[in-house]
């Protein structure tokens, strides 16, 4: 039973919901129950798996924030003199990190993000309406923003994943009256389209004995995530796959243990989302595990079907059963894309291009720091006193000015040399900073972010960079970075595109308009009759046979753009 649980509450009570499928899914039921264990038991066999990532992912995230914790000592010295230096992290990691993302975005960014052409010449102009409304999609529900998180997210932890989703908005709208006033309309379609929905990697649960790049072939996978009971109970009222969630007001505590209350997952959790998390004084947090799962209806009691079907259920505080249903997507795959540009071919998780440099990160860190920390002490006056011969107390002002005075048997006896003397200090250190720029230049090479890529040039020697230099070096850190987008396009890109073209074409009902400008032959004009600089676009006019035509991860200018001047002077 999971923590919380108080099945006799729920005996007791009845909320009359109608289970999809003609199921019976109330809470404490036996087929409730049986699916539940079920369920939790893929949660958990991938948790265990992954959970073992979390310690280097948490050494990542240390990394590529701007402090350390600081020691005892070091809160000493800032409580002293707020202004002296303590221990930092060195952000080499972060500007390699910006370096990669800013390039995936030149790379992908560019409209429209996902292209489209018809197979047959009659598909051509609903290819290109296809094409527009998703990149319409694109820009009302900020796809850009989720792969963007993606981005960062394959850089700094090996892999990044999204969940391709189908939204719709549902609301009131100002209408006009018979009378020329203005009123409130019943729930209408305000928008619907494509959306990504970004799944932490600390919380991601994929099929373990799956490569990490061939989730459609696992059993199963899911993600959990964290919303509230008020949300929920909001979001029941209008979306017909919701049920039980009043139930979850018998659960004590909604926090998931599938990764272990006392495990990294669970206390980083309470700072990314909210450090009242485990408690219920303010708010009342409820973790939802969402699972994909390929089965045989008849073995899971949920039909007489014996041919694998791919179903989606969602569990809340491992207790309740709030959504099951089967997919019925039409591409048939799960909902999921994931991009791991530094993949081996065979495991199920991928080391990051961060966690590969993390060693000469904590280098460059220790050699940094231990050089102001030699510093810090080294601006401190060290000096051999004989209390016999010298006023201590005059010694120890720390006033600019001022005098020392001698003690009576050094007066008048010419001691002032045998009572005081300045303690030699030698920078052990010195070395350090020169150092750190020789293992930076590692990381650079390493990482693929060489200086012109960073935007910085080569600086040090007697001669000028040179153009030949500046685009040979430019042009291989590139190629470097190309091939990490090329990747990514091919991994998540492509399956990211061909489920948006399929959601359109099965989930698609209100008409949408698109603008006229833009990429679009005088053909295919003439062809839908095009008057003035709309287009209204039928779900009946985009049921057509496309191919998806994804980026070669080039950037604008990057593929022999040089060539092309002079082939045009010529």
């Amino acid at each position: 039973d999971a923590p919380g649980l108080d099945i006799g509450s729920w005996a007791q009570r009845d909320f009359k919901y109608a289970y999809p499928e003609g199921l019976d899914l109330k809470p404490g039921s036996s087929q409730h129950q049986t699916i539940l264990g079920r369920v939790m038991r893929y949660g958990i066999e991938s948790a265990r798996v992954i959970s073992r990532r979390h310690r280097s992912w948490e050494d990542i995230d240390e990394k590529l924030t701007a402090y350390i914790p600081t020691t005892e000592k070091e809160k000493e010295i800032k409580d002293k003199d707020r202004r002296k230096p303590v221990s930092i992290v060195f952000p080499y990691s972060y500007a390699i990190l910006e370096t990669l993302i800013s390039y995936l975005v030149a790379a992908f960014f560019p409209e429209p993000m996902f292209r489209y052409e018809g197979v047959a010449p009659e598909d051509v102009p609903g290819a290109t309406l296809l094409e527009k409304v998703i990149n319409l999609h694109c820009n009302h529900n900020k796809v850009a923003l989720n792969l963007h998180t993606m981005f960062r997210d394959c850089s700094a932890y090996g892999f990044g994943v999204v969940s391709p989703q189908w939204l719709v908005k549902i609301g009131k709208k100002v209408v006009r009256s018979a009378s020329g006033g203005r009123s409130n309309s019943e729930n209408v379609v305000l928008f619907e389209g494509n959306s990504l929905h970004n799944i932490d990697p600390y919380r991601y649960l994929p099929d373990p004995a799956m490569p990490i790049h061939e989730v459609q072939r696992g059993e199963y996978v899911g993600w959990m995530d964290r919303t509230n009971y008020m949300d929920l109970l909001s979001e029941e009222q209008i979306d017909d796959d919701l049920f039980n969630v009043q139930y979850l007001q018998y659960v004590s505590s909604k926090v998931s243990s599938i990764f272990g209350l006392n495990t990294h997952i669970n206390r980083r959790a309470a700072n990314r989302y909210w450090d009242i998390s485990l408690n219920r004084q303010v708010s009342d947090p409820v973790d939802q595990l969402h699972m994909y799962v390929k089965l045989i209806p008849k073995q899971w009691n949920l039909g007489s079907s014996n041919v694998p079907e791919k179903w989606l259920f969602t569990i809340a505080g491992d207790a309740v059963i709030i959504r099951a249903k089967p997919l019925g997507l039409n591409h048939n795959m799960f909902p999921v894309a994931i991009c791991a540009p530094d993949f081996d071919g065979y495991s199920p998780l991928a080391y990051s291009r961060l966690e590969i440099l993390g060693g000469m990160q904590t280098v460059v860190d220790w050699l940094f720091n231990s050089h102001i920390a030699n510093v810090r002490k080294a601006v401190n006056d060290k000096l051999v006193v004989d209390p016999f011969l010298i006023n201590i107390k005059d010694l120890e002002s720390s006033e600019p000015g001022g005098f020392v005075r001698l003690r009576r048997p050094a007066w008048g006896k010419n001691l002032i040399d045998s009572a005081v003397k300045q303690l030699g200090i030698t920078d052990i250190t010195a070395n350090n900073m020169r150092d750190v720029a020789a293992v930076i230049q590692y990381m650079q090479q390493i990482g693929g972010t060489d200086n012109p890529i960073m935007g910085s040039l080569r600086t040090g020697g007697p001669e000028r960079l040179t153009g030949a230099e500046y685009k040979g070096t430019a042009q291989g850190a590139v190629s470097r970075l190309e091939r990490i987008a090329k990747i990514i396009g091919v991994q998540a890109m492509q399956d990211i595109g061909y489920m948006f073209a399929h959601h359109t074409q099965q989930l698609m009902t209100e008409p949408t308009y698109v603008k006229s400008s833009g990429d679009w032959t005088e053909e295919i004009l003439r062809i839908l009759n095009v008057q003035g600089e709309r287009v209204k676009v039928f779900p009946s006019d985009i049921i057509v046979d496309y191919n998806l035509l994804i980026r070669d991860g080039s950037i604008p200018g990057g593929n022999f753009s040089d060539v092309f001047v002079q082939l045009f002077k010529i």
